[in-house]
């Protein structure tokens, strides 16, 4: 079967870890460690994707906290004015932060009837790594990855991974044509 008639239900991932917009950032770290995992969507009550969690997200939340600017001039060292405070609330939101505040929102979806040809092209159009799949409703159903895709081309056998080899033998493979005369 071609990738264009390939439906993403049947390669995508089913059991899928999910985030409510209202988790701790650190308990989320931890399941995606867990799992050995870099992204998964987030989802409100009723099961609608609202947002993307990634391991990206959470270095940029690590990397926003801002030490305060401080000048030294003749020994005397002056803090510019608000930078505590700055640095106080960047500290307590790094430190209590969730998932909805650090998420990429509205993340590009896929339908579980579509073609893993057009899931690919999405994924390649915005850059991304995975879709969350969706039904009609805007519910989640799976995630298909850039490994799904990659697995359905192989298997199907359509693709770049299709053609002849063009690897050159190794000195193993080499050794042995010799001495079979």
């Amino acid at each position: 079967m071609l990738l264009r008639d390939t439906p993403v239900a049947s390669v995508m991932t089913s059991d899928v870890v999910a985030f409510s917009p209202d988790d701790n950032v650190g308990d989320a770290t931890r399941r995606l460690v867990e799992r050995a995992i870099d992204a998964g969507p987030v989802t409100d009550d009723e099961g609608r994707v609202v947002g993307m969690l990634s391991t990206g997200d959470l270095i940029v939340q690590e990397s926003r906290l801002h030490v305060p600017t401080v000048i030294s001039i003749l020994g005397a060292t002056i803090e510019l004015p608000g930078e505590a405070r700055r640095f106080e609330r960047d500290l307590e939101q790094a430190l209590g932060a969730t998932v909805g505040k650090v998420m990429t929102p509205d993340p590009i979806t896929c339908g579980p009837d579509d073609t893993v040809e057009t899931a690919a092209t999405a994924m390649h159009t915005h850059n991304v790594s995975r879709l969350p799949v969706v039904d009609a409703d805007g519910r989640l159903v799976g995630l298909i990855a850039r490994g799904d895709v990659v697995r359905a081309i192989v298997d199907a056998g359509d693709g770049p991974l299709d053609g002849p080899s063009t690897a050159a033998p190794s000195a193993g493979d080499a050794a042995a044509d010799s001495t079979n005369g």
